[in-house]
């Protein structure tokens, strides 16, 4: 059972009740009928990746769904909540690449998925290889795993929301959705 096809997904939902704002943010990111399967961090060789809305298009309810997903939830007002996924994709059509999840407090989506995003490119990169130096910023290594053309492409999705005035559980959810 290898994947065939990737999207990515985000979504928010704002409920009295925990488990009906989780319910509501995945229905805001399309896949709340499918019985999903958290999985590790591995992007199948080959795996191509297809819009949104073609990925949950190829949806049947009740699917069993693998995905990779990053979630976080308050019901603490004002608090600023995130989850991000990023993903590594690397040269060469024999080779996996990596998906991370990555979910804060406090942090903007500009950091979190930054963050996200360098966790996966890191992850490809050692497992490929690719010398550098961990101290240096993110924009710094993103040139140099580039550059070592063994990394071709890294992107990342991020949800952020900021907790409900009144307390209502807020969620966020980001996620990698496998297709078969």
């Amino acid at each position: 059972m290898i994947p065939k096809y990737y999207f990515i997904t985000k979504g928010q939902g704002r409920h009295k009740d925990y488990l009906q704002s989780f319910e509501l943010a995945l229905r805001n990111a399309g896949i709340q009928h499918c019985n999903l399967v958290t999985v590790s961090s591995i992007l199948p060789p080959g795996c191509k990746k297809i819009s949104r809305k073609k990925g949950t298009e190829m949806l049947r309810p009740g699917q069993i769904t693998f995905v990779v997903m990053s979630k976080n939830s308050t019901n603490e007002p004002n608090r600023l909540i995130a989850a991000s996924v990023g993903v590594a994709i690397p040269a060469g059509a024999d080779a996996h690449g990596y998906v991370s999840e990555h979910h804060s407090y406090g942090q903007t989506d500009e950091v979190a998925g930054d963050y996200a995003e360098d966790l996966a490119a890191t992850m490809l990169a050692t497992t490929r290889g690719v010398k550098f130096d961990p101290e240096q910023a993110w924009d710094e290594r993103k040139q140099i795993y580039r550059s070592s053309g063994m990394i071709i492409r890294t992107s990342q999705i991020t949800q952020s929301a900021q907790g409900n005035k009144n307390g209502l559980w807020t969620t966020v959810l980001a996620a990698v959705v496998f297709i078969m």
